[in-house]
């Protein structure tokens, strides 16, 4: 007779049939002639085995004694319907191969541990049911993104990492380049998002991007993933909209499809609940006043840090959006506003609860001399944005785009404090190991 192997999350199709589930042990416990192992397999909760000693072969209960926590194993059993157990199922034990041993000495104990030396053992660290719940939850959110432009018809577009050029005011990581001179780890896929919007009218970039910023803060990595849509056709207003929609749909998937994880990782769901468009619309010149009135030395001009992002937001139950920042605290290729030229068409996504900018967009500059004069300003090499400038020479359209940093709107959806759990291994600036 074959055997059958089953993941933890296939149980409910065997129930009353016997088949081998394998993985690594959570929890152990013994009662003298009736022990437990709580094994996982990452597919789903974690399973109960129940092992009775007069139910297994002699050299098998004998093996329960040489288990320690993450051995890997091989259980083969009974699967059993049980309301009580975790996910809803347990296996009645039969038998019990060691596959891997692991040493007494496993790092991660049920205990407390310092950041740095969860960090430094990163690779272990995300076997705990917290950091799979994050994980799982990233994984909802992908997939999720993918969902939500796909079924409005956005093409999909993968962006060169290697670039020649600068696309933000941040710092750069450069390498050589064979013969031609420096290249640039991409810090946004825009530029080349608003060539692929000529071609195919709406796209959307999702890929890793990378910021030289000495920054030790608990929002930024040097290595992240950015989801950059550019949309042919769309003013700054209808860009918003855009956003509206997209951050209202990653939040409801999420509270339909892991409250599980959500459950495990504590998170206060009635904060995301109240997240429904639309969302409230501050002009920058607005949001200083209200912020000077709430006591910050902010002045008009002066970019928004995070204790006033968290301050601004304090009154309101969902995100929410500050418009129209002044041209020089932002990036070359916002288009002017023509309501008041000291100020481009922007904004700013800032998730309440104090999580800061989640999303920045702006309708994009179409006036191919007013584009030069931004280049030129900034003090920017003209020659590595001639084909940028093309989009505007030949046939240059009205068009819009903003990005999304993946880990900041997975740390706020999770109701975690600090991204660099938002990703299976972080890059930080004093971090690049594991």
């Amino acid at each position: 007779m074959s055997q059958t192997f089953s993941r933890i999350d296939q149980l409910a199709q065997f129930v009353g049939q016997t088949v081998t589930v394998r993985g690594w042990v959570s929890h152990l416990r013994s009662s003298g002639k009736v022990a437990f192992i709580v094994m996982r397999d990452g597919s789903a909760t974690p399973l109960q085995c129940v092992l009775v000693k007069k139910q297994m072969p002699e050299e098998d209960w004998a093996r329960f004694a040489a288990l320690t926590l993450e051995s890997s194993l091989a259980v083969t059993g009974e699967v059993r319907a049980d309301d009580r157990a975790p996910g809803g199922y347990e296996l009645g034990a039969s038998a019990l191969a060691i596959i891997g041993a692991s040493p007494l000495d496993y790092p991660i104990q049920p205990k407390e541990h310092g950041i740095d030396f969860l960090l430094d053992n990163r690779h272990l660290w995300l076997r705990s049911p917290r950091q799979v719940a994050i994980a799982r939850v990233r994984h909802e959110v992908e997939q999720a993104i993918h969902d939500f432009f796909y079924e409005r018809g956005f093409l999909h577009v993968d962006t060169p990492i290697l670039t020649a050029s600068q696309g933000e005011r941040s710092g750069l990581f450069s390498t050589e380049y064979f013969d031609e001179g420096m290249a640039y780890l991409a810090q946004t896929g825009q530029l080349y998002g608003e060539a692929a919007a000529a071609a195919f009218g709406r796209i959307y970039t999702f890929g890793p991007t990378f910021r030289a910023e000495k920054s030790k803060t608990r929002r930024h990595l040097t290595e992240f993933w950015m989801i950059e849509p550019e949309m042919a056709w769309y003013d700054q207003a209808m860009n918003q909209d855009l956003q509206e929609e997209f951050v209202c749909y990653l939040v409801e998937r999420c509270l339909t499809r892991r409250a599980a994880e959500l459950k495990e990782l504590e998170r206060d769901i009635s904060k995301l609940e109240t997240v429904k468009a639309p969302f409230p619309r501050i002009p920058y010149t607005e949001a200083v006043e209200i912020l000077q009135k709430k006591g910050s030395n902010i002045t008009w001009g002066d970019d928004l840090g995070a204790e006033d992002e968290a301050l601004l937001v304090a009154d309101y139950d969902r995100p929410v959006f500050v418009c129209n920042y002044p041209k020089e605290a932002k990036a070359f290729y916002m288009k002017e506003n023509p309501d008041d030229p000291r100020t481009v068409l922007c904004a700013d996504l800032l998730a309440h609860e104090g999580y800061g900018e989640m999303i920045g967009g702006s309708q994009r500059e179409d006036d191919h001399d007013k584009l030069v004069a931004r280049i030129q300003h900034e003090g920017l090499p003209m020659e590595a944005y001639g084909w940028y400038l093309d989009l505007r020479k030949y046939g240059t359209f009205v068009h819009s785009g903003f990005g999304l940093g993946l880990e900041r709107t997975v740390a706020w959806i999770c109701g975690v404090q600090h991204i660099r759990e938002c990703i299976a291994f972080p890059r930080m600036m004093h971090r690049v190991r594991p």
